[in-house]
């Protein structure tokens, strides 16, 4: 007994149990106040847990700060990139569209065309200084392109080859305001023989064709299609569509008159183009039918008698 007590540790060890059970045993009930040293408690934990807590939520927000800011930056990276995608795609797609209707209408013309053969080809080079003068288009004399053949879009006519080389050929336009570059054009009138005319040069100040030599007797209106007549040296193929008459003058003698005739094709949008080929198989059998018939028509040459008869 006499060492138990003078083991103070175990004493001190005692008494801190009992004073916990009885700290226990007052605060698990239910009281309307709590003891000072509990505030004390309390007040103590609360500021140090404030001086600790504020520091370090607040640097917690800021590495979630940097965190999210990273996220964004290779968030709106990617989003950039999707965008120049989208904008790559939406132009592609929007070219592909445009090719596809100038294709369809080059080959509702070409169905159109009848009995001339025709080669589409693609618009491959166009000058800024001669715009309105000549283009460059993917075919040449290895596809059978031959100088002066007629060039056409799904509007009407546009030209005609000018320079051929093994691959590609350049078209003079006829809007390149060249006198030389003559067409022969037919103005259709209703119930009556067309007129004739030849198409010269481009005017600038009416935007129009100048269709000449048109006889003075003839009744040309506003609104009357013009199109190729088939006639002249260069031989396009009849028919072609060349524009409308805007305006009609007589000429400086006053001996014929001139029209001024509005494109019906688009020289400023020019993507593909078809090239007539006028010799075509369809024509050629068309020649040799009338010549059989022309032959078989004939009559057979008379043998003269040399004793004076006739057989």
């Amino acid at each position: 007994m006499p060492h138990f007590f003078s083991n103070k540790r175990l004493i001190l060890l005692m008494v801190s149990i009992i004073v916990l059970v009885i700290l226990v045993g007052l605060t698990m009930n239910e009281r309307e106040e709590v003891t000072w040293p509990e505030q004390f408690i309390n007040d103590s934990v609360g500021v140090v847990q404030s001086a600790f807590q504020r520091p370090a939520n607040f640097l917690g927000g800021i590495f979630d700060d940097i965190g999210n800011i990273a996220n964004i930056y290779e968030e709106n990276e990617r989003l950039k990139s999707q965008m120049d995608d989208y904008a790559f795609l939406s132009s592609e797609v929007d070219g592909l569209r445009e090719e596809n209707a100038s294709l369809r209408e080059a080959q509702d013309m070409e169905e159109s065309l009848g009995d001339y053969s025709s080669l589409t080809a693609l618009v491959i080079e166009r000058q800024p200084d001669r715009w309105t003068e000549t283009i460059g288009i993917n075919r040449g004399s290895q596809h059978g392109i031959e100088n002066d053949m007629a060039v056409i879009t799904a509007g009407g006519l546009v030209g005609r080859i000018q320079h051929t080389g093994m691959f590609t050929s350049q078209v003079q336009l006829l809007s390149d305001g060249e006198r030389m570059n003559r067409i022969s054009a037919k103005v259709a009138i209703e119930d009556e023989a067309p007129a004739y005319g030849f198409i010269e040069g481009w005017d600038d100040e009416e935007g129009a064709f100048v269709l000449s030599k048109i006889e003075a007797e003839e009744e040309l209106e506003e609104g009357q299609e013009v199109s190729t007549s088939g006639l002249g040296g260069l031989g396009f193929p009849a028919d072609l569509p060349i524009g409308k008459i805007t305006g009609v003058e007589s000429d400086e003698y006053g001996l014929t008159m001139n029209a001024f005739v509005e494109p019906a094709a688009d020289y400023h949008n020019i993507e593909h183009v078809m090239v007539l080929d006028r010799n075509s198989p369809e024509l050629e059998d068309f020649d040799e039918e009338e010549e059989e018939e022309e032959t078989e028509g004939a009559e057979e040459p008379v043998e003269l008698d040399p004793e004076g008869g006739a057989d």
